[in-house]
């Protein structure tokens, strides 16, 4: 694995906690060769941070929107090149 990857920080707003958007979220990262994290924010957003080719990442991002974009309000995303920081993709409490 690469150490320097691309980087996608999403925000989504809207009924995204407790309807099992981190699960669905991490059962789609298994299909992409991303590495990050999900989590539930206390002001009742969820946080997803994806590392990896800037393909892959954009395409996994892309994916959670459309299987989940029932579930969305509005988005808010951060894009970066930086450091690889996770080693696989999982839920953070």
């Amino acid at each position: 694995m690469s150490t320097h990857v691309f980087h996608r920080d999403v925000w989504y707003l809207g009924h995204v906690q407790g309807v099992g958007f981190r699960a669905q979220t991490l059962a789609l990262a298994r299909g992409f060769e991303v590495t990050g994290f999900v989590q539930n924010l206390a002001d009742g957003r969820v946080y997803l941070h994806a590392e990896g080719a800037e393909e892959e990442v954009v395409a996994f991002t892309d994916q959670v929107a459309a299987s989940l974009v029932d579930y969305i309000k509005n988005t808010e995303v951060r894009d970066f090149n930086g450091i690889r920081t996770c080693k696989d993709f999982a839920i953070r409490r």
